[in-house]
């Protein structure tokens, strides 16, 4: 006999800092039989910010359902004036994810979302060229193949409309090499993420690899952030480096860097997943 599946939910907030937030909360699940199952909170003392996730089941009919929760909720969110949000702990976040010619991002994703470690719904994947469309394909997802030429603002324009006709939640960029004009990040101010490398320091722009060798670095990283105007400068979710020396070759840091952006890109997506990445300025809070 199959356990019966108990309904649960996340609840995100960011607001300013203040006395009775977390107690508000606590009642407010307590008087509807609320049971947490996890609560994380950090106080920003600099910025006068707080910030809350909560994962909580039912333990019995009070809560309803969560269209009810989020009515309920509104109170409590208005009197804190918090940016707040309430989803079911099943509801899995849409993502549409764009790449250029590189695989090892996609790839990854892919294979994880194929073997249920990551609980996301790929509505579909956007590139520049044709190079991807065989591997995604294979996995059963749409493939869609940007308006070629280099015409960039019919390419923007294509992209943004396959994001509002899936309804996706997040863009990913898993090496998409293009650079978003600040309209369309405006566009998708908040829902747009990025992988590159990251060095100390840092190498911007064409073969980055080879001019870390030329260089002799002794850290390769990768960063995922979200994208803002300002190239690369967006607020970091997840960051991981790897110590080298002097013998590795320009190829062996193009192989160690791919693992690493594969491997960060997919722990940030895995962060949005689960509803643990909050906005904090320039900044972010990851609760894991």
């Amino acid at each position: 006999m199959t356990d019966p599946v108990v309904p649960s939910w996340v609840l995100t907030l960011a607001c300013a800092d203040r006395v009775g937030i977390v107690a508000a909360v606590s009642q407010f699940l307590a008087e509807r039989g609320g049971f947490i199952t996890d609560s994380q909170q950090y106080a920003d003392r600099e910025a006068g910010r707080f910030f809350m996730r909560v994962a909580f089941e039912a333990t019995d009919e009070r809560l309803g359902d969560t269209e009810r929760l989020r009515e309920d909720f509104a109170d409590v969110g208005t009197r804190f004036a918090m940016d707040w949000r309430l989803t079911a702990a099943d509801e899995r976040p849409r993502m549409l994810i764009a790449v250029s010619k590189g695989s090892h991002c996609l790839a990854d994703l892919l294979h994880r979302w194929q073997t249920g470690t990551l609980a996301v719904d790929i509505m579909g994947v956007v590139s520049n060229h044709p190079d991807m469309r065989r591997i995604t394909e294979w996995h059963g997802i749409p493939y869609h193949e940007l308006p070629p030429n280099g015409d960039k603002a019919a390419q923007e324009a294509a992209l943004l409309g396959i994001f509002e006709r899936t309804q996706s939640e997040y863009l990913i960029l898993a090496r998409y090499m293009q650079v978003l004009s600040e309209g369309l990040v405006e566009a998708l101010a908040g829902r747009c993420v990025n992988i590159h490398h990251s060095f100390l320091p840092g190498f911007k722009g064409a073969r980055p690899y080879h001019r870390a060798h030329e260089r002799g670095v002794k850290l390769i990283g990768a960063t995922a952030h979200f994208v803002t105007a300002d190239l690369d400068e967006g607020p970091i979710i997840e960051q991981a480096v790897e110590r080298i020396d002097h013998r590795a070759t320009a190829e062996d840091m193009i192989r160690i860097g791919r693992d690493i952006e594969a491997q960060v890109l997919a722990r940030a997506v895995g962060w949005l997943a689960d509803r643990r990445v909050l906005r904090n300025g320039g900044k972010t809070v990851v609760f894991r």
